[in-house]
């Protein structure tokens, strides 16, 4: 027997999980089940939504609105064919009908066609009255093809609709930063900051478009507004405490550092800034007592661990320090830059070996710095490997092909390794890079330096150069 949503008391859904335990089936009206069906959808109840679908179309079968919660359903389940079959089947009835090609769009878009889905989108926003969420699936789209501008343009659409929309405001502003137009953001900041000077959320963004440009004393005007709109705003204490780190003031930075671990729970994150701070104050005890503060309270922050491993080797304990880049490193072993300071470390250590090893994974996870090729070749040098020294150096100059500190250091090696053929021709190159910097050459192969072989060449140079 089924009852009318009149005869028994209470909300919609706590009748409709009411129903579901029980036998009885209680009629709702269509607005009821969409409703029912959108509190299950936003709290991620797909299964329980799915329910009310199946029952809200066997009440109102010609519900046009619950056919496309249908769809849309099967939209986000990937159930893109018997989608498209039962919005065929829904245009026949109502054509005009904006929902219908937003979630054709949204099937075009889980295709990776998003050209396709943005045409779509502007059908829709032809027959739409409002337009707000089509503008915001427009922005996404844009943004899945890399089109900053067009997605910029989108967002700031949804911002003009609403001005309290600070997911699209957020995005007006990544699209600024992503076209690093650091001056257009902060000019529409302030003409948004005009019509509403009381937003935190605009101030911050503000804010950190000033410690962008390295305007650090504007930047703390912006995020002391940001406060002041909203005192409890833990992001503009912690974008404060940065801008005065920068300015050299770590007593104040680490205040507004500790505002944020009071004002919330504690971040392995203000920790760390605040055992930075201290480590500039020279204070290195409570340096490292927040460091280690850090670690215990997020141990899977590899920066964490990577500021006890400069705070050991710093202070040339390098036992410690090879033992605490190990922990970064288990966490981030992708990470080219941690390798490069285990290989620094093991280098330190005398263990030339995994030295070796650790500048090889730091090449070869992106690391092409100058500094890398150099030290590499030395470690292969001190390990007995005078041919990869010289091998390495060539690959650094495929990637620096005009740095004479690495020709000459290359020169040296390879009469070291009594190749004096390439040797000349090298040190020929580096010579006529950059003759003053032939001292690198002296200090580092005295034993080359003052031959009769380097000094002819050096003065066949000098001779051609006059």
């Amino acid at each position: 027997m089924a009852l009318h949503s009149d005869e028994r008391p209470g909300r919609p859904i706590a009748k409709f999980e009411s129903m579901l335990k029980t036998d009885d089936v209680y009629f709702f009206d269509a607005e009821d089940f969409e409703d029912i069906i959108h509190h299950y959808l936003n709290n991620g109840k797909v299964a329980l939504a799915k329910k009310a679908i199946k029952i809200g179309l066997q009440q109102h079968p010609d519900s046009i609105q619950l056919k496309l919660l249908d769809i849309e359903v099967l939209v986000f389940q990937n159930n893109l064919d018997e989608a498209e079959l039962l919005l065929d089947k829904l245009q026949l009835l109502d054509s005009s009908n904006e929902e219908i090609y937003i979630q054709r769009a949204n099937i075009y878009s889980k295709k990776d066609n998003h050209e396709a889905a943005i045409n779509l989108l502007y059908k829709a926003l032809e027959l739409s009255n409002n337009g707000y969420d089509i503008h915001s699936l427009l922005g996404m789209e844009y943004l899945f093809m890399d089109d900053f501008k067009m997605a910029q343009k989108s967002f700031m659409k949804c911002v003009e609709i609403d001005d309290h929309d600070y997911s699209s405001l957020y995005n007006v502003i990544y699209c600024f930063e992503f076209l690093e137009n650091f001056d257009g953001a902060i000019h529409y900041l302030n003409e948004y900051l005009d019509r509403n000077p009381y937003c935190e959320v605009a101030w911050h963004q503000l804010g950190k478009q000033y410690f962008e440009k390295k305007m650090y004393p504007e930047a703390l005007t912006a995020f002391d507004f940001a406060i002041i709109s909203d005192d409890t705003f833990m992001g503009a204490y912690f974008e404060k405490g940065k801008v005065l780190e920068r300015m050299g003031k770590y007593l104040e930075a680490i205040e507004n550092y500790e505002t944020t671990i009071e004002i919330e729970d504690p971040t392995s994150h203000a920790y760390l800034r605040i055992g930075k701070c201290y480590e500039r104050l020279r204070n290195h005890d409570m340096a490292k007592f927040y460091y280690y503060q850090t670690v215990h309270e997020d141990p899977l922050l590899d920066k964490g661990w990577l500021a006890i491993t400069d705070y050991y080797y710093k202070r040339r304990k390098y036992d410690k320090a090879f033992y605490y880049i190990n922990k970064a490193l288990n966490i981030d072993g992708e990470n080219p830059s941690y390798w490069k300071k285990c290989a620094k470390i093991n280098t330190a250590l005398k263990k030339y070996d995994q030295a070796d090893y650790a500048y090889k994974q730091a090449v070869d996870l992106g690391n092409y710095e100058l500094t890398t090729w150099l030290k590499w070749a030395e470690v292969s040098q001190l390990n007995g490997d005078i041919n990869s020294a010289i091998e390495i150096l060539a690959q650094g100059r495929e990637f620096f092909p005009e740095s004479a500190r690495l020709q000459y250091k290359m020169a040296g090696f390879q009469l070291l390794a009594n190749d004096k053929i390439n040797a000349r021709i090298t040190l020929i190159d580096a010579l006529k890079n950059d003759i003053e910097k032939l001292f690198l050459f002296e200090e580092e192969f005295p034993q080359f330096a003052d031959t009769d072989w380097t000094l002819n060449i050096i003065a066949d140079i000098k001779r051609a150069s006059r």
